[in-house]
């Protein structure tokens, strides 16, 4: 399938995670702003086998909270990278009031262009963040190159997972400015193409869309008047028509979620 790309770019998600958008995200989603929050984590940090010590690449690490998560728990290193001047801001923040700053260091930058050196990283993380990548072939190739040799990938990302046209990929791609979405077998080919070995792959769509359930319920109900007081009427809608079209997509099985597992050999 040819890919539908949107010209979005780094610049439109700063504004949105600078803004109220980032603000909004956390309401709804939580401090992780990724479905299934630290259970989905552990998931997938079991998975790669995280071991005390380890250095993780977290790629797009937001707020920190999947850091701060993992670093704790599972006592690993944790490098965080992203572009948001905001999120990066909070995530310092709190990872100072955790007392966690040994554990993790933050950098300001873009994915596509790591400030790392070649074979240092033990493991690269990212969770339901790379959707805002323009060119996640670039991101995964930066990936194998900083990965030392037999290091891991792992990651979570919203994804296309059945038959979808551009009229209906357009509003949803408007709604989160995301330049596009990879397909599920597309991923696995742009991993192997890199250099991956593949290990695991799954299709989490149907977990996907019950959580667009909880997120529908929560904005149109639960939160709507704290919504409504605290971003006004125009978020409001949007929000509202964000979670109807990505929860009705998600349940006829064109959008999804998926979850990844490659090791560099």
């Amino acid at each position: 399938m040819e890919i539908y790309r949107k010209d979005y770019t780094i610049k439109d998600v700063q504004d949105v995670y600078d803004g109220p958008g980032g603000l909004l995200w956390e309401a709804v989603m939580g401090e992780q702003i990724h479905s299934g929050g630290p259970e989905a984590t552990d998931v997938l940090a079991k998975k790669l086998g995280l071991k005390p010590g380890m250095v993780v690449a977290d790629l797009c690490s937001a707020l920190g909270a999947p850091a701060r998560h993992l670093a704790s728990k599972y006592g690993v290193y944790v490098k965080g990278v992203d572009a948001t001047k905001t999120m990066l801001k909070k995530a310092i923040e709190r990872t100072k009031a955790a007392k966690l700053e040994h554990m993790i260091e933050y950098y300001e930058g873009n994915v596509m262009d790591l400030p790392f050196k070649s074979n240092s990283i033990d493991v690269v993380w990212g969770q339901e963040a790379w959707c805002y990548v323009t060119d996640k072939e670039r991101l995964l190739r930066e990936a194998y190159r900083v990965l030392k040799p037999g290091g891991k990938i792992g990651f979570t990302d919203w994804i296309i997972t059945g038959k979808i046209s551009q009229k209906e990929l357009e509003p949803l791609y408007d709604s989160m400015a995301f330049p596009y979405m990879e397909s599920f077998e597309g991923y696995q080919a742009l991993m192997k193409k890199v250099g991956f070995k593949v290990l695991e792959a799954i299709d989490n769509t149907e977990a996907f869309a019950k959580h667009f359930d909880q997120y529908y319920e929560m904005v149109t109900v639960k939160m709507k008047p704290d919504i409504l007081k605290n971003f006004g009427p125009d978020l409001y809608s949007f929000a509202e028509n964000l979670v109807t079209i990505w929860r009705k997509a998600a349940h006829n099985h064109q959008v999804g979620s998926g979850l990844f597992i490659g090791q560099k050999p």
